[in-house]
């Protein structure tokens, strides 16, 4: 009966002591803090001297401390095979091991002369080992079979916590992956430019990552090279290297394969090409992950940490997720970059128009003077007798008017070759086409632009190329009378037979600004030639170009406009 007492007595001791720990050890959901208390409950508990927590590392099958007490600092990177050692043994066994004297058991690995005595007790997560909780002692026989039983309850609860501080881990980590991705996803509806673009990336994933430095790649035009376009984190060193080779570097290889590549250590790898560069940087471990779009590879995102490290399945993937969408605001900086190519390859060609039409102009003033030169100075019928030097001078200037005239012909006949070349064309389709290429502008300038195309719009009879640079040149005025931003509404509507209502006779297609407005004089002015005016833009040359492109295509234009209360073109263009 007194037995039986004294062991009701042990156990509600050893299971008040496992509520005291139990409240400790769950005090924190930080994975390396739970760890940490965990040990040092488990060495108060067992009055032993020092002690560890290995997990076994499920890629490389090494027992690798991550929680160490009372152990030489430089033991704490220690890892040995699974199998080796006494904590190895209870690491492939699963099976607990109580060793009264290591120095009597072959199985044990020293690691601090003073051990006599070790206990070690396996750490089980649904029946697997994932690790080994290991308390040593300075004296023999130190610990009993019910220290073995304490430390095995103990070992229970700690699982139960690793478990949980893994899955918080987990979640932590997913939630800065969603904080990451969101910003990523501000980057590509605010960053425009492809260098600002990449910078983020690389911030976020090193950020994500806890990376000491992440570097962005980008294939070059023969798709053979990778050049550095961003990083963060990297040394002077590191951003002066040479391109990368896609056929022979590591990170060339998740080009060729198309799939994530991680090495637990670059400076003793063998695949790595810059192992001195590494080591100078203190680059230890590497995951590689492609950047695709539509199928196709863009270059590569690389992470380093500055520490031997196995990314987990769970890190490839987070890293895997930005890449994706990284690769999404790669292509939109580059086709903006690509828009804005074409937007001022559009304003060339309306500095050429502009240049035609003036050139034209300028014919057309040259040669009606130039005429009548020529016929009074026929009707003199100048002849002075022979040896005459005037009679040289005579003949130079007949010729040279001769000259004027055949150039002034050339000029005509270049304007007159860009006549429009005339085909079927849906306008509300040229339309929608100039607002994807106008929308960045529009934006930056904010400007609001409204569209109400009528439905089943009839074809114009129309030069595509010329009508779309007569609708962008009073896009741009629009933009340019709104320089405090404001609202573009565009519409289009048809033109019926008066009689019967039905048949369509011309297509009309409105421009309204709430600008500033034009005065009547400047209205006026506004489509005169372009001799007569001394303005760049707005009422220069932009809508002298607009009102000869109408004029050609059969149509007309027309304003309508108050100071103060913005500006409407009215285009009016016939089918067929």
């Amino acid at each position: 009966m007194k037995d039986e007492l004294e062991q009701l007595r042990a156990r509600c001791a050893r299971l008040e002591l496992l509520n005291q720990v139990g409240h400790v050890i769950h005090s924190t959901l930080d994975a390396q803090e739970a760890l940490q208390l965990i040990l040092r409950e488990a060495v108060r508990l067992m009055r032993a001297a020092s002690g560890s927590v290995v997990l076994v590392n499920p890629t490389s099958r090494y027992v690798e401390i991550h929680a160490s007490y009372g152990l030489p600092p430089e033991l704490a990177d220690c890892r040995l095979p699974v199998g080796v050692g006494i904590t190895g043994w209870v690491a492939r066994t699963g099976q607990p091991a109580r060793v009264g004297d290591v120095t009597r058991d072959p199985r044990y690995v020293r690691l601090r002369a003073e051990v006599r005595s070790e206990l070690a007790v396996p750490l089980l997560l649904n029946n697997e080992v994932r690790g080994v909780l290991n308390v040593d002692a300075d004296r023999i026989d130190a610990f009993t079979p019910e220290d073995q039983t304490l430390l095995q309850e103990l070992a229970l609860q700690a699982a139960r916590v690793i478990q949980n501080t893994w899955l918080y881990e987990q979640l932590r980590l997913k939630a800065r992956l969603f904080e990451s991705l969101a910003s990523v996803g501000q980057a590509i509806n605010s960053t425009l430019n492809l260098a600002d673009a990449l910078q983020v990336i690389t911030r976020e994933a090193s950020q994500l990552m806890d990376a000491r430095m992440a570097s962005l790649l980008l294939l070059d035009e023969s798709k053979e090279w990778l050049e550095l376009r961003a990083s963060h984190g990297a040394g002077p060193d590191y951003i002066a290297r040479p391109r990368l080779s896609v056929a022979e570097s590591l990170v060339g290889n998740v080009v060729r394969r198309r799939r994530p590549v991680q090495d637990e250590n670059v400076q003793t790898s063998g695949r790595y090409q810059n192992v001195r560069l590494a080591r100078q940087e203190g680059l230890v471990a590497l995951l590689s992950v492609p950047l695709l779009f539509g199928g196709q590879v863009l270059g590569v995102l690389n992470v380093y940490k500055g520490e031997p490290h196995v990314f987990s399945n769970e890190e490839v993937r987070i890293l895997a997720a930005l890449a994706e969408l990284s690769g999404i605001a790669i292509e939109k900086a580059r086709l903006y970059e690509r828009i804005v190519d074409v937007e001022e390859l559009l304003r060339q060609n309306e500095r050429l128009s502009a240049l035609g039409l003036l050139a034209a102009e300028v014919a057309h003033e040259i040669r009606n003077p130039l005429t009548v030169m020529k016929m009074l100075f026929h009707s003199l019928d100048l002849k002075f007798p022979p040896g005459d030097p005037r009679t040289q001078d005579t003949k130079i200037m007949g010729e040279k008017m001769d000259h004027l005239n055949r150039v002034v012909e050339q000029v005509l006949d270049f304007a007159r070759s860009t006549e429009p070349q005339l085909v079927p064309v849906n306008v509300n389709q040229l339309l929608d086409d100039l607002s994807l290429l106008t929308r960045h502008k529009l934006r930056q300038q904010r400007v609001e632009i409204v569209r109400d195309l009528a439905p089943h719009l009839p074809a114009v009879q129309a030069d595509a190329t010329q009508l779309e640079q007569a609708f962008l040149n009073l896009t741009l005025n629009a933009v340019e009378a709104m320089p405090k931003g404001g609202r573009l509404t565009v519409t289009t509507r048809v033109i019926r037979q008066p009689r019967t209502r039905k048949e369509p006779t011309h297509v009309v297609i409105e421009f309204t600004d709430t600008g500033a407005g034009m005065t009547e004089e400047q209205q006026k002015k506004a489509f005169s030639s372009l001799l007569a005016t001394t303005k760049a833009k707005g009422t220069g040359l932009g809508l002298a170009i607009v009102a000869r492109v109408i004029e050609t295509h059969r149509g007309e234009v027309k304003i309508q406009s108050k100071p103060g209360e913005g500006t409407t073109f009215t285009i009016t263009l016939p089918v067929g």
